[in-house]
Order: C-alpha cells, then sequence, then structure tokens
C-alpha cells in the first residue's frame, strides 16, 4: 500500500508539472496591468490581443498580437509588431505584490524606424524619454524597489527603413538583437542581420553587426555613446545593386568597420575598408587585388557636418590621402577637400585597371610615378563646385613583350576642372564625349608621343564620372599605331603592317554598362603593306583616307595593287552591328586576270585551300575571306579568264562567310555582250559553282586568236548553264556539267574543207552538253551555202573530234582528228541512212 501510494504521489506531481507547461490559462484582467507595465518601460502606448499565462519554467506570460504603436508626430503605423511575445515576470516582485517584466522575447517582430522631414528619428524620442525615467538596471539587485527595465529581445524579425510616409525597400531580415539597460546611466544593445531590398533579388549582401552602449543625459545630443559597427562579407555586385537598383558588374568581397565615441553633438568616427579581390565580372585574374582605407572624423548630427576628416588609402609603396570638412545641411552640402597622392607607382594603378579594362595584354608592365595635389570645395550657396588642382605623370613606360612594344613618355601633366555648362542635350552622343564635360573632371594637356621615326603624334583628353575622351592628333608608323591600341586594350588587327598614317582620332565612351569606346575621328594612310592572312602576297596600298563617324566607317580614295591588279574607289562599314559586319564597296580594277588572282589567294597546295572554311581547320590558317560579308558592285577594264580576255566588266557582287554571288556580270567578250550570274560556295568540300547566262553577237574569229588556233570565224549567240566542283582547272573540268544552246551565222571552218573548199555556214543551231570533259552535239542543224547537215558527234577534252555531217539525200561526211588538223571523209549511202536512223 506505501508503495502504491507514493507510486500515486509521483503521477500526480508529474502530472501537476506537466499540466504547468502545458496549460496556459487565459489572464484577461491581467492584459492592461501588462500592457502599461511594458508601455511605461517603453515609452509607448502598448496593445496585446491575448494574453497566457504560464508557470513552467518560469512564470510569465505569452502575449499573442503584440503592437507598439508609434509617437503620432511620426506615423500612424506601429513601430513594432510581433504576433508572438513571451513575457516572463520577475519574481522578486511578485513576493511585493507587484508584476514587472523581466525579459521581452519577441519572435519574428517588424519594427519601423522612421525619419521625419526635419531629420529627426522616432528612436531619439524614446531614448530622450528613456533618459529622463529612473528605472533600475535590467539586472537590478533584489532589494531593488525600482522597477527594472526589461531585457528585450527578438529573433528572426524585420527591420523597416521608413522617410516620413514612404516606406523604403531598404530593410535588415534576420534579425538578431537586444536592448537592456546595462546599469544606472548606461544601456547597451546588439544587432545581428542581413541587408536586403524588398523590391530586387538579393543573395548575397553580407551580414551587419552592430553592438554599443549608451549613457544618461538631460540632453540626447550630449549623450555620451560607444558603437561598433560592422558589415562582412558582401558581394560588391549584390552591394552596388542594394545601394542603385542595378548591378555594375564590379566583383569582390566588402568587409567595413566603423566605430563611434563621444557624443552625437561631436562624434569622433573611425572606419576602415577592406575591398578583396577587386575586378571586373568578365576578367579573371590568378593575383588577387585588394584596396584598403582608412578614415577618421569628427561628426556632429545636429549640423550633420562632418570635421576633421582624414582618409588614407596606401597604393603600393605610395597612398592617397583625404582632408578638409564637409556639411550636409538644408539646401545644398557644403564642403572643402583637399587630396592628395603621394608618390603613387603606376604598376599598382596598372593592377587596378588590368582587373577594370578588359583585353589588356596579359604580360603589360608599367613603371613611372603619379602625384598630385586638388582642392574641391563649394561655391556660394552651395553651388558652383570651385575645383583647383593639378599632377603629374613622370617616367611613364609601357611594355608587352608579346607585342613586342615599348612606349616611353617623359611627363603627363593634367588638373582637375569644373564642368565647362555646355548643353549637352544638343549634341550628338560623340560631340558629348568629345567636348569637355558638363561636370567636373579629370583633363589631362596635350603630351608628346613618339609613334613616328619623323615626327609625333599629340595625346590629350579628360575622365570624368560618366565617361572619358582621348585624342591623337599627328603622325605615326601603322605598326605602332597597332601595337599602341593593343596595349591599350583597343581592337586592332594583327597584321605584319609597314606604312605610315596621319591621325586625327577620338576615343571616347561611357563607364555604365562597360561599353566599347567609340572611335571616331579620320586616318590618311599612306605606301602601306601589310600581309594578310590566307593571302599569297602582301597588300599595297599607295593611298587611302580612313573616317570613322557614330554610324559607320568609311574608307575613301583608295588606290591599291592587289593580286597584280591596280584597285581604286571606296569601301564602308556599318558599326555597332553584329559580327560579321556587312561591308559595301564600290571598286575599280584595272585588269584582273584569273591567274593572278589565283596565285594570290592559293597559298596551300590543291589539298589545303586558300579559304579554309571548315570547322576543324585551325584558327591560324584560316583566311579572313572565310568571315567576311560584303556586298557592292565591281567594275574592271579588263578581266581575263585563262586565256579568254572580257573588257568593260562590271557586276554587283556578294560576298557572305564562303558564299560568292555574282550577279548582273556584264562584259564585252569577243566584240559579242555577254551577261549573267553566278553563285559560289566556298564551305563545300571541294567547293561548287554554279553559273547561267547569255553571250550574244560575239566574234568567233577572236575566240579562235584566243585559241591559237585558226578553226573557226563568224558570229556566234550563246545561252548557258554549268556546274562543277573542283580546286584545281582538272578537277573543275572533269565535274562540270553544261549546256549551251548556241546559233552561228554567217561564219565558216577554214580548216574543215569540203570538196576542196572551207567549210561555209550560214546558220548553225543546236545544243552542247558537257560532261566529264567532253562536248557532245545534240539536236544539231548545220545550213551551209550548197546543203544542210545534220550534226553529231563529240569533241573529247584533247580537242580530238569524232563529228559526222549528214545531209539530207546525199552521201555525209565524218570529221576526225584534232581543231588544227581536221580529217574530212566522205561516208558511204548505207552508213548515211544508218546515221539518219533514229
Amino acid at each position: 500500500m506505501k508503495l502504491r501510494s507514493k507510486r500515486g504521489w509521483i503521477l500526480a506531481a508529474g502530472a501537476v508539472i506537466l499540466a504547468l507547461f502545458v496549460i496556459r490559462p487565459g489572464a484577461g484582467r491581467l492584459k492592461t496591468r501588462i500592457e502599461n507595465s511594458v508601455g511605461t518601460a517603453l515609452q509607448r502606448r502598448v496593445e496585446i490581443s491575448y494574453v497566457h499565462i504560464h508557470l513552467l519554467p518560469t512564470p510569465g506570460f505569452d502575449l499573442d498580437g503584440f503592437v507598439v504603436h508609434d509617437d503620432p508626430a511620426f506615423g500612424a503605423e506601429p513601430v513594432l509588431r510581433a504576433q508572438e511575445v513571451t513575457a516572463l515576470l520577475r519574481l522578486s516582485s511578485l513576493v511585493r505584490g507587484r508584476m514587472e517584466i523581466s525579459r521581452l522575447s519577441l519572435t519574428e517582430p517588424s519594427l519601423n524606424l522612421v525619419r521625419r522631414d526635419d531629420g529627426r528619428w522616432n528612436i531619439e524620442n524614446f531614448l530622450e524619454r528613456t533618459a529622463q525615467i529612473a528605472v533600475a538596471p535590467t539586472g537590478k539587485a533584489s532589494s531593488e524597489p525600482r522597477p527594472a527595465f526589461p531585457y528585450i529581445e527578438a529573433d528572426r524579425g524585420r527591420i523597416n527603413f521608413k522617410f516620413g510616409a514612404e516606406k523604403k525597400p531598404y530593410a535588415i531580415t534576420d534579425a538578431k538583437y537586444a536592448f537592456w539597460q546595462d546599469s544606472e546611466n548606461t544601456w547597451g544593445m546588439r544587432l545581428r542581420g542581413q541587408p536586403v531590398r524588398s523590391d530586387l533579388n538579393l543573395s548575397d549582401t553580407g551580414q551587419i553587426k552592430v553592438s554599443g552602449s549608451w549613457q544618461r543625459s538631460a540632453r540626447l545630443y550630449d549623450t555620451p555613446i560607444q558603437f561598433a559597427a560592422e558589415w562582412d562579407g558582401g558581394q560588391l555586385g549584390q552591394l552596388s545593386k542594394f545601394v542603385s537598383g542595378a548591378d555594375r558588374g564590379w566583383r569582390g568581397t566588402v568587409n567595413t568597420s566603423v566605430e563611434f565615441t563621444g557624443t552625437p553633438a561631436n562624434l569622433l568616427v573611425r572606419g576602415d575598408g577592406l575591398l578583396q579581390d577587386f575586378h571586373r565580372y568578365d576578367i579573371a585574374s590568378s593575383n588577387a587585388l585588394d584596396l584598403k582605407t582608412h578614415c577618421e572624423a569628427h561628426y556632429g548630427v545636429e549640423d550633420r557636418s562632418l570635421r576633421q576628416i582624414f582618409c588614407l588609402s596606401p597604393v603600393g609603396d605610395g597612398s592617397v590621402s583625404v582632408t578638409g570638412d564637409a556639411a550636409n545641411q538644408p539646401g545644398a552640402p557644403r564642403y572643402n577637400l583637399h587630396i592628395s597622392a603621394n608618390r603613387i607607382p603606376l604598376q599598382s594603378v596598372a593592377a587596378m585597371v588590368r582587373r577594370a579594362k578588359k583585353d589588356l595584354p596579359n604580360d603589360l608592365q608599367t613603371d613611372g610615378r603619379l602625384e598630385g595635389m586638388f582642392d574641391a570645395r563649394s561655391g556660394e550657396g552651395g553651388q558652383n563646385a570651385v575645383l583647383e588642382g593639378d599632377g603629374r605623370v613622370t617616367d611613364l613606360l609601357l611594355h608587352s613583350e608579346s607585342e613586342k612594344a615599348d612606349f616611353a613618355v617623359d611627363a603627363v601633366p593634367f588638373s582637375l576642372a569644373a564642368g565647362t555648362h555646355a548643353n549637352k542635350k544638343s549634341r550628338s552622343r560623340s560631340e558629348a564625349v568629345a567636348d569637355q564635360p558638363n561636370e567636373a573632371h579629370l583633363s589631362v594637356a596635350p603630351f608628346p608621343l613618339k609613334l613616328a621615326r619623323s615626327g609625333q603624334a599629340t595625346v590629350q583628353g579628360w575622365m570624368a564620372r560618366s565617361g572619358y575622351s582621348v585624342a591623337i592628333k599627328g603622325d605615326g608608323d601603322v605598326r605602332r599605331i597597332l601595337q599602341l591600341a593593343r596595349v591599350a586594350g583597343l581592337p586592332a588587327i594583327h597584321p605584319t603592317v609597314t606604312g605610315s598614317a596621319k591621325l586625327d582620332l577620338q576615343i571616347a565612351g561611357q563607364w555604365t554598362g562597360f561599353a566599347a569606346p567609340a572611335i571616331t575621328g579620320t586616318a590618311e594612310l599612306h605606301t602601306v603593306e601589310a600581309e594578310i592572312r590566307g593571302l599569297n602576297r602582301p597588300l599595297e596600298i599607295s593611298t587611302a583616307r580612313i573616317a570613322l563617324n557614330d554610324s559607320e566607317t568609311r574608307v575613301d580614295g583608295i588606290l591599291a595593287l592587289a593580286a597584280g591588279t591596280r584597285w581604286s574607289g571606296s569601301l564602308a562599314v556599318p558599326r555597332r552591328c553584329s559580327a560579321p559586319c556587312p561591308a559595301k564597296f564600290n571598286l575599280h580594277a584595272d585588269e584582273i586576270s584569273t591567274d593572278r588572282l589565283n596565285d594570290w589567294l592559293n597559298p596551300n597546295p590543291p589539298e589545303r585551300p586558300w579559304y579554309r572554311f571548315s570547322s576543324n581547320a585551325p584558327a591560324r590558317s584560316s583566311s579572313f575571306l572565310a568571315e567576311v560579308k560584303a556586298a557592292g558592285t565591281l567594275v574592271a577594264d579588263r578581266v581575263v579568264v585563262r586565256s579568254i580576255p572580257a573588257e568593260h566588266a562590271s557586276a554587283k557582287v556578294e560576298l557572305e562567310q564562303g558564299h560568292l554571288r555574282v550577279s548582273d556580270m556584264r562584259a564585252d567578250v569577243f566584240d559579242g555582250k555577254h551577261r549573267g550570274d553566278w553563285r559560289i560556295d566556298f564551305t563545300a568540300k571541294p567547293p561548287v559553282y554554279l553559273g547561267a547566262g547569255t553571250l550574244d553577237s560575239a566574234a568567233l574569229s577572236q575566240l579562235a586568236d584566243a585559241m591559237h588556233q585558226n578553226w573557226v570565224a563568224g558570229t556566234a549567240s550563246a545561252k548557258y548553264q554549268i556546274e562543277m566542283a573542283g580546286l584545281s582547272a582538272e578537277e573543275m573540268l572533269d565535274s562540270a556539267k553544261a549546256d549551251l544552246h548556241f546559233t552561228m551565222r554567217d561564219g565558216s571552218f577554214p580548216r574543215v574543207l569540203v570538196s576542196s573548199s572551207p567549210l561555209h555556214v550560214r546558220r548553225f543551231t543546236g545544243t552542247l552538253t558537257l560532261r566529264k570533259g567532253d562536248l557532245e552535239l545534240q539536236q544539231a542543224t548545220l545550213e551551209s551555202p550548197t546543203a544542210t547537215y545534220a550534226v553529231t558527234g563529240k569533241v573529247s577534252d584533247s580537242r580530238k573530234l569524232d563529228l559526222k555531217l549528214v545531209p539530207e539525200g546525199s552521201a555525209g561526211l565524218t570529221v576526225t582528228g584534232t581543231l588544227a588538223e581536221p580529217r574530212v571523209t566522205a561516208i558511204r549511202r548505207a552508213e548515211t541512212q544508218a546515221a539518219l536512223k533514229p
């Protein structure tokens, strides 16, 4: 019985304890007292929807719908809202018959920090009131009769920011913070959370940590405070998006720390910033670049002023420092700053530029020093900033072993200037960046740059927050000019080139979006010789004038020698287009020879074609013609196709990545008129040729002269279609398939003797078909003064004849031998009849 009784007591006690943990009886009558107790501590009106009592593990209340109202001067929205709050009671107060809250634990609260138009925050009013109320510290002794300030903590909270009635998208989420009274006159707090923007999807903004304390004072601005804040691990791209709303394209890890000591009227602010592995989003580097800075200043909250500013940023064994004062007063900000650049090594500057500018040579080395002193101060009324100061780069040297380039300049002077206040809206984009900008900018004075053996170029420019502009004017060797472009990270071709140029160029652009610079101006080329990939001999340019504007690159006054032909004319290529940009040309040639052209274009053996269009061809072996997209008009005084000449030729030509189309091809051929269209597909293996055209009233005697054999005379007209493929003339002839419908009039075949006289022709019509190098006559009829013949037979590729001429009602003829020495033989009647049978 005793054992059972003991077990019963244990079970009953356990049930009671469990009930104390689980059962949460309502406490509606205590709700008002709790609201008053918490409201007294927070100095705000507090509302609670429902109160539950819990006794274990510590007596207290579970509060639902916990709301702390804000001062009406800052808005109607509550300053704090939490759906679940746990309030723990101070046991010593229960002994005295009072109810004191020792700890408030808020789960997922929402806190609103509001800034009025006059610059005051709602938190300031709270701090002033708590300083005036005599409450005991949070960890007071049990004998202390005064109510103690509760320990207030929050978990997984959100802190919102409002300016007036507008709630900003900036917030701190996953916030864990606490607030307490540390001693008789000192309060403490700590905060940890992640900054976010509600209107953007940000994932890696780092973490904010704040801790500190402040003391009681009759006046808030005289309150001694000591705070430390850190913002660690934020990625630069995400932070730029957090601040400006857009990812500016920079990468790196940002770590900052700031300390505040003193009073709001005179705060000593110390800060350190570290940017690790700084680089542009599309530039990778094996050597990480870290940027550091340290700043100190005295800040006054009342007048929003920074005094005794001192910032120091080490750059190699040099530094950049900023000293002065600034104030963000109502109206316009006022400032007076002095910036000093002290013996900055250009190698350190180049290390940062290499991570900000693409396409710079990997082995680019720089030497020299940069120094400067600048002053920036606000003008009267805070308007029209006054900018003064100058600096100098000395002993500048740029070297790149891969580009085999060296550039040296004794001194590059520069100065700080205000804007020109010109009306930029009335100017084009190129003019806006070429002229002096309507904003503060760094102006680089003209300095000489050696780009030629005789003569030199002058360089000057400016840099501002919005963009930059560089002007180059003078003489230079083309090779040195291209080297300079590649060293500066500008797109430039890589041929072996000699010659000279007279420059008047503007290189300008904007920082936003890392847009490629716009190059405008003119360049006059003289005696240029360039070896171009895929061509057997250099391209020689006697003169040419290049004009670059916003929309196109235009080359006029071309006088050049290529493939043994003298060329003249013009060329235009649009800019800011998807590669390859379509070129427009209008060219004139004195004489185009297919043999010389083939020799110019075909440096490789036949099994390694010159055009190298196949995707598996090595990039270094591919011809630039494989990438060309061009269209225009070509005129030639004379064209020689093997041994066949054509005079006064013209055509419309289109070339697009290995596909060539020659349309409306006109020429005088053997005193006749030719017109045709051709297509060539160089991407096929082997290339395929398709052609069709007509030839009217050609003199056949000139054809015989071109073949050096007097075998035909008269005039002829023809209509042809041809298809062939191959790399050499033999391959093309073997694969050729052609149909030629011809009509010959008033002619003769001097070496074809009929009855000891040459065969005369009044009219000869038919179709010639070409297959595997052999010509076959089909449906051919020859009318002579004495007879009309049906003509059949073949002409082989070795010019051997096997023809039959069969007249109506009489014996026929066979023609054998060659064009140079034909043999005519009569055939018997039976053979003639056999030949006439279908």
